[in-house]
């Protein structure tokens, strides 16, 4: 059974930081990555790694997101810093098993969702 757990989110003031945590069992996927939707709002690429350590970060998140796996523990991070109340929304973490679309920002792409985490970032 293939599961992704999402954890780490909550609420914080602007100027704050979270590390998201993504725990994965029952298989392992070329791409991890972290997508974020928001009431209202269209499901967002944030970042993605392959298990080989290559990553993308979206533009609005660059230099204050940064994404990273633990292939042992089959487990990915996404360390938030400077958190602005823009970034409030659940967060989730999704695979990839494909690896003709490594690191793919389109959501279709991904095979496996976790439930996500949700982060409110309060002004």
């Amino acid at each position: 059974q293939v599961q992704l757990v999402e954890s780490g989110g909550g609420l914080v003031q602007a100027g704050d930081s979270l590390r998201l945590s993504c725990a994965v069992s029952g298989r392992t996927f070329i791409t991890m990555g972290w997508f974020r939707q928001a009431p209202g709002k269209e499901r967002m690429f944030i970042a993605a790694m392959t298990s080989d350590g290559r990553a993308r970060h979206a533009d609005s998140v660059k230099g204050r997101f940064i994404i990273s796996r633990d292939n042992a523990e089959n487990t990915v991070h996404l360390q938030m810093n400077s958190l602005k109340p823009d970034d409030t929304a659940v967060y989730l973490c999704a695979g990839d098993a494909h690896g003709y679309t490594m690191l793919s920002t389109v959501a279709t792409n991904y095979d496996a969702w976790g439930q996500g985490t949700q982060v409110t970032v309060s002004s």
